[in-house]
């Protein structure tokens, strides 16, 4: 289990945030929820095959074709999707070395996964509220 410090030492060393399934409509948690930590000066990249913009961010298909460093991958996808996003995540480490953490939203647990990630070196938090963390850590 990650300990406050743990978390708090994530939000604080990396910066820019991937935000794999991230919708355009502002009433899904996976809108709302990146945008107060754009707000707080995190990069938020949006990966969403269906549009090109959200929140006035730049939108791309998949983590392959982003041409930004990724520091945190955050997944808003089914946990039984999550898996995928996981791999391409790892993938991309293989090739470009960064992508230190992957975290899945509050609802979204795989085992496989977190197993994938660690076997990987990459940080792996699971269904836990990225917001709602750096609200309760940082408030101010």
């Amino acid at each position: 289990m990650a300990t406050d410090e743990f978390i708090k030492d994530i939000f604080e060393k990396n910066k820019t945030i991937a935000v794999y399934g991230m919708s355009t409509n502002p009433s899904k948690p996976a809108h709302y929820v990146p945008l107060p930590l754009k707000s707080k000066g995190f990069s938020i990249i949006p990966i969403n095959p269906n549009t090109d913009t959200i929140a006035d961010c730049k939108c791309y298909p998949n983590l392959k074709d982003v041409e930004e460093r990724i520091d945190i991958l955050e997944i808003f996808r089914p946990s039984d999707q999550a898996l995928d996003a996981v791999r391409e995540a790892i993938e991309r480490r293989k090739t470009k070395g960064d992508i230190n953490v992957i975290w899945l939203q509050l609802g979204i647990q795989s085992d496989e996964a977190r197993r994938l990630s660690e076997e990987s070196n990459i940080t792996f938090i699971e269904n836990r509220c990225m917001k709602q963390e750096y609200q309760r850590l940082f408030s101010d």
